[in-house]
């Protein structure tokens, strides 16, 4: 048997007016996810358990089968794992966005979606006024500082913030010092740099300063396959993912064009699933444009990119006999352009079917799984209970 979980981050949402009333899930069109749901099965999931933040860390170890509250030790750990970054017993690593901070205020936390190449010199010359952090550039803003004998901080993640002045969510705590030490420096840094200048010149938003948040050790996940009994897969352009994947000994599949942005080969995507399908039992493929398109809050791109992630859903319910499970991770509403705990609506070809009519959010909260906990996913998918 073989299984494949489709997970387009974010596509949950609420009703809009501009929509006529209707979420962007059910506004868009998408008859290969109707697919699912009419031949299969829908129910509702709480990603997100009780006392923990609506992110996609722990929205994704939850679909995956690992509590959050047993084994999640922060973002930066996670990514630092996927970027090949050793991390030591002591160490401690923040996720590090690059982000655009004007008059005091949280303008844009990507720094309009700065690329790889600009942040990466940024980050060149800011380490050479840090030498005693580590300072690792990544894809676009998704950069890592890692602090060696780190104790770690409170801190907000910058998506949270946007449009709201940073006074009141700088860092607090034992590493609070020296991050916010390391945030002056990059003002400082990227002030004058060329990358600013060349952004501004051209009418771009610079990057104006680092923003470290979400820090921890290196975390330790039981492996896939000793939960399941099945070799598993991760496709994903997001550091976080393939981080997760990585401690839990899962292959990490890359594929061309796949850039975690609205702009991703989707079709690349679900071709190098189907493929990898062919030598792994299962498959998580993760597609984060839903979610960037809430976090704009942009209505006609989240709709475009449901629409996207669709296409992905034919081309492999096209192409595979198995389990075919279609969900987001968390809501990230257009009215907030930011993540909520909400439950979310899943569908899943292969365990039955239960009459419902199509895949949306008000569908969803019919079917005959009704809410379940999400750690149960993958014990109910596979059939498996975990170890």
């Amino acid at each position: 048997m073989k299984y494949i979980v489709i997970l387009g981050d974010g596509m949950a949402d609420e009703p809009l007016e501009e929509l006529g009333g209707i979420t962007p899930l059910a506004y868009a069109q998408t008859p290969n996810m109707d697919r699912i749901a009419t031949e299969g099965r829908t129910g509702m999931l709480k990603t997100v358990p009780d006392g923990c933040e609506p992110g996609s860390d722990i929205a994704n170890l939850s679909v995956l089968g690992y509590d959050p509250r047993e084994f999640y030790t922060g973002r930066g750990p996670l990514e630092a794992v996927s970027m090949g970054i050793d991390l030591g017993p002591a160490d401690l690593a923040y996720r590090c966005n690059l982000v655009t901070v004007e008059d005091g205020v949280m303008t844009d936390f990507s720094a309009e979606h700065i690329s790889s190449a600009e942040g990466a010199a940024l980050f060149k010359d800011l380490e050479a006024r840090l030498p005693d952090v580590g300072l690792h550039s990544g894809i676009s803003y998704r950069n890592l500082l890692v602090l060696p004998g780190g104790q770690g901080a409170v801190t907000t993640p910058p998506h949270d913030i946007v449009g709201e002045g940073i006074a009141g969510y700088l860092p607090q705590g034992p590493d609070a010092k020296i991050l916010l030490r390391c945030m002056e420096e990059s003002r400082t840094v990227f002030a004058s740099h060329p990358v600013t200048t060349a952004r501004v010149r051209s009418g771009k938003r610079p990057a104006t300063m680092i923003w470290p948040w979400s820090g921890g050790k290196k975390p330790s996940l039981p492996s896939f396959r000793e939960r399941y009994g099945l070799s598993g897969g991760m496709i994903s352009a997001v550091d976080l993912l393939n981080g997760i994947a990585r401690c839990a000994g899962m292959e990490v599949i890359r594929v061309p064009g796949a850039t975690g942005y609205l702009d991703t080969d989707y079709e690349a995507k679900a071709h190098y699933a189907i493929e990898a399908l062919k030598r792994l039992d299962f498959i998580y493929l993760h597609v984060e444009a839903p979610d960037e398109a809430g976090h704009l809050g942009s209505v006609r791109e989240k709709v475009r990119a449901i629409e996207c992630v669709d296409e992905i859903v034919g081309t492999v319910l096209d192409a595979v006999e198995g389990v075919v499970a279609v969900l987001p991770d968390h809501p990230t509403p257009i009215r907030l352009k930011t993540h909520t705990s909400d439950p979310v609506p899943f569908a899943v070809r292969g365990l039955g079917r239960d009459g419902t009519i199509a895949y949306s959010e008000e569908e969803a909260r019919k079917g005959s799984f009704g809410l379940m906990d999400a750690v149960d996913f993958l014990p109910l998918l596979t059939g498996k209970k975990t170890v």
